[in-house]
């Protein structure tokens, strides 16, 4: 399978020697650190990671990271600067006679000097046992151990092997520093007659969902297409056609940004779980940050379905952890599970009516000091003061509801929260409630 920047086999093989037929993505593959695109929070200077690559000395580590990060590319670096060879197996392929074959080369090498940099793709397909048989080779330093795996290595690598490694979280690209190596790649390896458009760069961009692996196959194959041809010109349909996907018009900073979250609110206020589902897609498609999309869907869970049915804040809650912990694509289910649950619920503005009542009063006529019994008597003299005196713990009266006045003086009339319709028990109970206080309805 061909990895991103991926240049044969030795690691310290130098990219000119690099097959001219080679897969557009392997030929890009930088030799030197300040190449490399992306990851700037591992590879700043003087960090822990750049530092161990450029020391000479590198540890074992765990690369983990969305597809078309530069897992490998990092890997290759890494055997490179320590002038070691680099040994790759990938662990959906490769199994237990694979790396004892592996080792022993390890070990012959170590005879004459030299040292192994292991790279074991997708790490987290070995079983237990599997992994645990690496623990020797990584505590002796035999070799340098380097896994990649797009899945969270805290779930998927036993602890034993996480114990003598180094976690490294790689980010998804952004889609400036995809269209920037695709630039590069059309200067250095593609430009022979063939221009692409600012259209065509950014589409490809923004739908690589930071893969520049899968950025770079589809840009090799629209030039491709071109000069088939005989055109000079990578338009924006020869870019969806090598990504297969159409492009969609979708401004994060401009009106499509704010229209298509209108839309999704209130096609998802509106209970239509079909409309709520094709803004939300449609927002993914145009590459919205995920993160944007779910915190609106806190807001609309408290805005527009409130205690009507309080699970949907859970709901929308979970959502957002998902989206940080999974990150996209994967969350894309939690939000559309999210979408879908809040469509359905039933809707209460009644919290925000509330709210905003309450905090209009305020700035009308001010705060007033709430009544003695209720201000704290926890520091020394607020006894003295009269602080606290009086109060009535509810927890001492029948059904845990005491008679006290809690409003301010002059303001005992004040309401903010009627319960609608859809909130039907909260307005019984608040409506015993306020009998047994003796308080108007």
């Amino acid at each position: 399978m061909d990895r991103l920047f991926d240049a044969g086999d030795p690691g310290n093989e130098d990219a000119a020697h690099v097959a001219s037929d080679a897969p557009l993505a392997v030929r890009m593959r930088p030799s030197v650190l300040d190449d490399f695109v992306g990851q700037a929070h591992l590879l700043a200077p003087r960090s822990a990671l750049r530092a161990a690559i450029e020391s000479r000395h590198p540890h074992s580590m765990i690369l983990f990271g969305p597809p078309g990060t530069g897992k490998t590319t990092l890997a290759r670096m890494v055997a490179r600067h320590a002038d070691a060879a680099f040994e790759e197996l990938s662990a959906v392929q490769a199994g237990s006679k694979e790396v004892r074959a592996l080792l022993e080369r390890a070990r012959e090498r170590r005879i004459g000097g030299g040292h192994t940099v292991f790279f074991l793709d997708e790490i987290h397909r070995f079983n237990k046992a599997q992994q645990d048989a690496l623990l020797p080779a990584v505590e002796d330093g035999l070799v340098t151990l380097i896994g990649a795996t797009t899945e969270n290595p805290y779930f998927e690598v036993n602890n034993a092997l996480l114990s003598r490694t180094q976690v490294y979280e790689l980010q998804a690209l952004e889609a400036a520093d995809v269209e920037a190596l695709l630039r590069r790649a059309l200067a250095r390896e593609l430009a022979e007659g063939v221009e692409v458009g600012d259209d065509g760069f950014a589409f490809l961009a923004a739908r690589s969902g930071g893969d520049a692996r899968a950025a770079l196959n589809a840009l090799e194959l629209a030039v491709e297409t071109v000069r088939r041809d005989d055109r000079s010109l990578v338009d924006l349909p020869d870019a969806e056609d090598a990504m297969q996907r159409k492009a969609v018009l979708y401004d994060k900073a401009g009106d499509q940004h704010y229209d298509y979250i209108s839309a999704w609110i209130k096609s998802t206020r509106g209970s239509d779980p079909d409309a709520s589902l094709y803004y939300l897609a449609a927002m993914l498609e145009g590459g919205e940050d995920a993160r944007y999309i779910v915190r609106r869907m806190i807001v609309f869970a408290s805005e527009d379905v409130g205690n009507a049915d309080p699970r949907a804040l859970e709901v929308a809650v979970a959502a957002a952890g998902a989206v940080e912990h999974v990150g996209l694509p994967e969350c894309h289910f939690a939000l559309a599970q999210a979408a879908i649950y809040l469509s359905l619920a039933p809707k209460s503005d009644a919290a925000k009516r509330a709210i905003f009542d309450a905090r209009g009063h305020i700035r009308d006529a001010g705060a007033a000091t709430p009544p003695g019994p209720l201000r704290t008597a926890a520091y020394p003299a607020a006894r003295k003061l009269g602080r606290g005196q009086g109060y009535e713990d509810p927890h001492r009266s029948a059904g845990h509801v005491n008679t006290q006045e809690h409003l301010p003086e002059g303001l005992e009339d004040l309401r903010f929260y009627e319960p609608d319709e859809r909130e039907a028990e909260l307005r019984e109970r608040l409506k015993g409630i306020r009998a047994q206080r003796e308080r108007p309805e």
